[in-house]
């Protein structure tokens, strides 16, 4: 948001800002106006695939947001730590402590100085190094928008930086006390600021609470703000920018001046330009030697980082910094017994409440209307009733402009006896009256702060969730027990980004919600969304002892026209150096009170998370490991036998071979014998047989039938055709010999049974090559199976190939692989662990692009997805007696869903198990005024109406 500068309406822009940002709200979480489904719709994708594809790509799937930007930031891990646990404080003691280390500082501070004597300069805030070398860290802060470097109307232009005791003649800090009538406003639009001084200063002290210690002499000022749920000490120094440059340093300024002799021209120059109140660029006090308003003006800018951070803002929020109170931002609408706002809150007003007003709510216009001015801010002075007369004073921080309607300066209204009876007169001052009925009528929003004494005390904690874009109660809640009954305030509040400006990021968040007692569905009271204020939202109620749960809803609105905090970070490391160290310390430390910190059970809970995981890894490992060395060795298996029954075939051809050769060599010699041949024929049992083929029994002549001749059977091979034959097989014997040779050459096998004994006797045969005639009586009078009868061989042939083919086929004949050991199971997991991270860090290196940088089509929510996360606390405030103050009434924790919890089964009703945890959240995610809800009950008419009354607690 923005705010024009004093001279032109102040902080008008800044409420034009805000109401514009709350006009463009609505229920889901703003995405950009450009958001296409799809820049080109792929082939066969259905629309429901394109959006769900989308939808991956829109959200990161890391979630996370950087806690600190300072390298090496050990105060923040304190702070981490000092967060971790709530523990309840009364308010009166938080604020005690914040202002006795802030005294203690100023007083070290004074010591020094006196020492050396030298006043003091605030080496962290200094002003005219600032101003001389142009830096503007005191006066600008970190740039964020995308585009230009800088934004003219931001730019503040202050001539010159004098000490509070060159500036005034006789300089106090308070004269008669701080009154609303001191406040000024200068060149910043941080009236809401002042405002907020106003309301202040009608209950006495609370101004002087803030301003703890001092020394003037030495120009050294202590005060106490309150932030993010705790008070912190601010130190400054007493210097104060001027509207008007140094008469050694002026031109047009000197030349003016210098148009007739004077005496003592810088002298004179110096009162006319450079003295009192009315010659300081910022707020300034009514009179002319007060100071305690810039000076406070000041410290509040140093808290916040420069004078531009504190530009535009809510009265309200104003208050709760100064007295460490509770806002509610009321609306005139909204209100439903205006009487009863009347008597029980504004009649209490600078008692137990403050109460600040403002306009311009829903109009983006800013100017007057009958003297209130639009988009601007006022504080509550007094609420009176005289005789029947219900009327409110109110306060213009300009110390200008006023009402002119009924009951203003100079109305008919007035008689010399009201005057008298309120105490007022008139005068352009910025203090008016307005009736009840008028100031609803002309002033839209109010904002009620509930101030705390002594007998109340603060228990609070903060925790970062991750803020989906759909919009539901999140699964990260808080959760307390309170063991008295009695009143009660919580408020569930965020970071305020207004300490490091420049470094907020691209999300802006609205907060939500409901308190529910443990165990039951109903809640028991909801927050009401705010229009304007962000920062926090709360509830005062009376509650019963008990258990307590908050479930929050957080929207989150993404503005893309603001850099990411990364890209600031590296826009300014080299240019502005101390700036952002000194905005980056303060975003430290804020985030630093959200950083989760694992309790011993979390510890334990991840560790035995991580040993499942391992633990199902390594099983999964151990079962792909045998899976493919069974694989392996089956594929193995195989190909040894059948290379054996390769070898088998090749070992039968040369058998034959061997045996025709041998048939041969018989028919030779008998052929050559010189006894005539004997006509008688051979005996059956001596006829030598060759079987290249199985075949059937071979037909004797007894066995065929009488008259008929005997059919010569092929297979069958004399001793007179081998003889024949002999010059035909020498040559392709000759060749298929080489053949055989050099396919012997075999692939390595795994060990295994040998085949049948044949098979042994055959390789014999093969490695002999030629057989004698007595070894062939030999290996006939073994009867092996190629030298037995036909009828014989066939059986052996048939047993043969029956082996071969259970050997080759039957799985029970492979050998069992081994079961992997732990340790060989070690060693593979650490392979696959290394494998696994060379190719994270392959994927993480960005590969060459394989088409021009002109075609490739980036999706846009790919390369920047949705990553909202929020930093909130819950503060629970309660009402204590004396004996109670030393009780923990309030113990208060965050619980998180447990992310290291075995996932459970389906149960015994069929439902899914859900995590043991307070409340039932999943039952309570929809609101009753959400008519989605409806659409989820479950049962009959009448369990479905008590579900929605909350009559009966679980589901229904």
């Amino acid at each position: 948001m923005s705010v024009l500068p004093p001279e032109a309406a102040s902080e008008a822009e800044y409420y034009l800002g805000a109401r514009e940002d709350a006009m463009a709200r609505t229920i889901m979480a703003e995405v950009p106006v450009t958001v296409s489904l799809s820049t080109k719709k792929k082939k066969d994708q259905t629309p429901q695939q394109i959006i769900d594809e989308f939808w991956t790509k829109f959200t990161t799937k890391a979630p996370g947001k950087a806690t600190t930007v300072i390298p090496s930031n050990e105060y923040a891990e304190r702070v981490a730590r000092r967060s971790a646990k709530a523990i309840g404080t009364t308010t009166q003691a938080s604020y005690d402590e914040a202002a006795a280390v802030c005294k203690d500082k100023v007083a070290k501070i004074v010591k020094e100085c006196r020492r050396v004597n030298q006043k003091y300069r605030d080496p962290h805030f200094d002003l005219e190094l600032d101003l001389k070398w142009g830096d503007k860290d005191t006066l600008e802060s970190l740039y964020n928008r995308k585009g230009k470097k800088s934004e003219p109307g931001f730019q503040f232009h202050p001539k010159s930086v004098k000490r509070v005791t060159d500036v005034f003649d006789a300089p106090k800090f308070y004269i008669d006390g701080p009154t609303a009538n001191d406040v000024r406003q200068g060149r910043d639009g941080d009236c809401w600021l002042l405002a907020a001084l106003c309301t202040l200063s009608n209950k006495p002290s609370l101004i002087e609470q803030v301003c703890v210690a001092r020394d003037e002499q030495v120009g050294v000022y202590g005060f106490v703000f309150h932030r993010d749920g705790e008070w912190t000490s601010v130190i400054i120094d007493d210097k104060l920018f001027l509207t008007k440059p140094d008469f050694d340093e002026s031109v047009l300024e000197r030349v003016l001046w210098e148009d007739r002799d004077r005496v003592d021209s810088e002298e004179q120059y110096r009162k006319a330009y450079q003295s009192g109140s009315g010659a300081l660029y910022f707020a300034q006090c009514e009179h002319a030697n007060e100071t305690w308003l810039p000076l406070l003006e000041k410290a509040y800018a140093k808290a916040h980082g420069d004078y531009q951070a504190i530009e535009g803002g809510f009265t309200g929020e104003g208050i709760e910094d100064l007295t460490g109170g509770v806002t509610t931002e009321l609306y005139t609408a909204d209100i439903l017994d205006k009487e009863h706002f009347w008597k029980e809150e504004l009649m209490k007003v600078n008692d137990q409440f403050l109460f600040g007003c403002s306009t311009g709510m829903w109009k983006p216009i800013w100017g007057e209307r009958r003297g209130i001015v639009e988009l601007h801010a006022y504080s509550v002075m007094r609420a009176v009733e005289i005789d029947g007369q219900r009327l409110v004073l109110l306060k213009n921080p300009w110390g200008r402009y006023e009402w002119k309607g009924p009951w203003s300066d100079g109305s008919k209204e007035w008689t010399a006896e009201w005057l008298k009876k309120l105490d007022h007169r008139f005068g352009d001052d910025g203090n008016f009256w307005i009736s009840y009925t008028d100031l609803l009528r002309k002033y839209q929003a109010f904002d009620r702060t509930r101030l705390f004494g002594d007998d109340w005390k603060v228990t609070q904690m903060w925790t970062t969730v991750s803020v989906p874009w759909t919009l539901d109660y999140h699964d990260t809640y808080f959760a307390f027990s309170l063991a008295k009954t009695g009143p009660v305030v919580i408020v569930l509040s965020q970071l305020d980004d207004r300490y490091y400006r420049g470094l907020e990021g691209q999300y802006r968040f609205e907060l939500n919600f409901r308190l529910h007692k443990k165990d039951q569905e109903d809640y028991v009271v909801r927050s009401i969304a705010p229009y304007r204020h962000t920062r926090s939202i709360n509830v005062e109620l009376e509650l019963e002892a008990g258990e307590y749960i908050v479930l929050m809803k957080i929207n989150a609105t993404r503005d893309l026209d603001i850099l990411p905090v990364e890209e600031v970070i590296r826009n300014y490391a080299r240019d502005r150096r101390d700036k952002l160290v000194a905005v980056g310390m303060s975003y430290d430390l804020a985030h630093s009170k959200g950083k989760p910190v694992e309790t011993e059970e979390e510890k334990q809970a991840k560790k035995a998370a991580e040993k499942r995981k391992k633990d199902k890894e390594l099983q999964e490992l151990r079962k792909r490991i045998m899976e493919t060395s069974h694989d392996d060795h089956y594929l193995m298996t195989k190909a040894y036998y059948k290379e054996k029954e390769k070898e088998k075939a090749k070992a039968k051809l040369r058998k034959k071979k061997a045996a025709k050769k041998l048939a041969a060599k018989k028919a030779k010699e008998a052929g050559k014998s010189s006894e005539p041949r004997d006509e008688t024929p051979v005996p059956k049992s001596e006829i030598q047989v060759e079987i290249t083929e199985p075949t059937a029994p071979v037909e004797t002549p007894e066995a065929s039938d009488a008259g008929s001749d005997p059919k010569p059977d092929p297979q069958v091979t004399t001793p007179e055709e081998s003889e024949a034959k002999k010059d035909e097989q020498s040559a392709p014997e000759e060749t298929e010999t080489k053949e055989d040779s050099s396919s012997e050459v075999k692939p390595e096998a795994p060990e295994v049974p040998d085949p049948p004994t044949a098979e042994g006797e055959q390789k014999a045969v093969e490695e002999q090559g030629t057989t004698t005639e007595n070894e062939q009586k030999t290996a006939e009078g073994q009867k092996a199976p190629d030298s037995a009868p036909p009828e014989k061989q066939q059986e052996a042939e048939g047993e043969e190939e029956k082996t071969e083919d259970e050997s080759s086929d039957d799985e029970s004949d492979i050998q069992s692989v081994s079961e992997i050991s732990d340790r060989e199971l070690e060693i593979e997991w650490k392979k696959y662990t290394a494998a696994q991270a060379a190719a994270r860090a392959a994927a993480a290196t960005p590969a060459q692009p394989s088409l021009p940088a002109a075609q490739e089509e980036e999706d846009e929510f790919e390369s920047n997805p949705w990553n909202a996360v929020a930093t909130v606390g819950l503060r629970v405030y309660y009402k204590v007696t004396e004996e109670d103050k030393g009780k923990e009434i309030v113990k208060l924790r965050v619980v998180r869903p447990n992310l290291y919890a075995p996932k459970e089964e389906e149960g015994e009703d069929g439902k899914d198990k859900e995590d043991e945890r307070d409340g039932r959240k999943s039952s309570m995610g929809l609101d009753v005024d959400d008519s989605s809800k409806d659409a989820t009950l479950e049962g009959n008419r009448e369990q479905r109406r008590k579900s929605i009354m909350s009559l009966v607690s679980g589901d229904a």
